[in-house]
């Protein structure tokens, strides 16, 4: 896939999950997580090439000017939409596959300080809902819900409603999340 075709699809991506999104343009403007999520494919190809300082000086400036961290080591599948997006931290070993949608305030966080895995891992077409924390090498399982709020600390199986502090998942009914009524 071209890059121009990656930037195209991030776009519509956005205009498809957020409503209040009147065009395309306005998107590539003023579209804070779409700017994050472009530049952290930017620093991430740095990452990979070793360029390591290189790419986290790019990602704290990113950083500074969206409201939103992502690691350049973390792993985004395609399709990421960050909604809002002030707030947002994503750490270094955290995998986040295709379709996922975090709001602001979202955290995807170590719970140790050894170098090895210890960020979640979040299968695709998961929603994250505002203020949601999720800590450790844990997995969420895809089309999953987070709650608002919640404070993931476990291993979620796939079509999890997650809700509550410390979170608890349930298995998620057809009302939960569909494509007009996200419950979150």
């Amino acid at each position: 896939m071209s890059a121009l075709s990656r930037l195209l699809e991030d776009v519509r991506a956005a205009r498809q999950r957020d409503p209040a999104a009147k065009s395309s343009l306005e998107v590539v403007l003023t579209y804070p997580g779409l700017h994050a999520v472009w530049a952290y494919r930017f620093h991430h190809r740095l990452w990979l090439a070793g360029r390591r300082l290189s790419a986290r000086i790019v990602s704290q400036l990113v950083r500074s000017w969206t409201g939103i961290e992502i690691h350049p080591g973390a792993t985004i599948g395609r399709r990421f939409f960050i909604d809002h997006g002030s707030g947002v931290v994503i750490g270094e070993t955290a995998e986040v596959g295709d379709d996922v949608t975090l709001f602001h305030g979202v955290t995807l966080g170590g719970t140790v300080w050894r170098p090895e895995k210890r960020h979640p891992t979040v299968g695709d077409r998961v929603i994250i809902g505002a203020g949601a924390t999720l800590l450790g090498a844990i997995t969420i399982g895809a089309d999953s819900v987070i709650g608002a709020g919640a404070v993931v600390l476990h291993d979620a199986p796939p079509h999890s409603l997650l809700v509550g502090v410390p979170a608890t998942a349930r298995p998620r009914s057809p009302l939960d999340a569909t494509e007009h009524h996200w419950v979150i």
